[in-house]
Parts: C-alpha cells; sequence; structure tokens
C-alpha cells in the first residue's frame, strides 16, 4: 500500500484582486531577482531613425539584402 503525506497551504484570494489584474504569483526568490534589476530606460528612435527603419523594412521585404561577407567588404572599403 502507497500512501502520500501531501503538505498544502491553502490560501484565499480576494476577488477584488484578482479582478483588477493586480496579482502576479511568482516565486520569491525570482522576485527579488526582478527588484534588484536597473530601470532600463525606453528607447525612442528619433523621426531620422523611424524613417530608417521603414526603408530597411521595405527593402528586406523586396528581397533587397546583402550578406555579412558583403558588409565587411564594404565597410572594409571605406577605410580605405
Amino acid at each position: 500500500m502507497m500512501r502520500y503525506n501531501v503538505n498544502v497551504n491553502i490560501i484565499t484570494i480576494p476577488q477584488r484582486i484578482i479582478s483588477n489584474d493586480d496579482l502576479v504569483i511568482i516565486p520569491r526568490k525570482e522576485y527579488e531577482a526582478l527588484k534588484a534589476r536597473p530601470v532600463v530606460a525606453e528607447f525612442a528612435p528619433s523621426s531620422a531613425q523611424v524613417r530608417t527603419l521603414s526603408r530597411a523594412r521595405k527593402h528586406f521585404k523586396e528581397g533587397k539584402t546583402i550578406s555579412y561577407d558583403e558588409i565587411v567588404k564594404r565597410v572594409a572599403a571605406r577605410g580605405r
């Protein structure tokens, strides 16, 4: 005969906490690690960067890409 002895802690979470999306359950060690991380400012691209990214996405969609080796060659040629 097998017998399992499992200690189960039961908690009651008020409905008002659940309904307000205020509840997150993670292990304490993970929570402490998140609290210890430095806050990183969000990146806000300039309008020129947004235009450049749009152009790059368009070229990528059109298949207008070059290989890494080609980029290296072009950069090296500029340095001469």
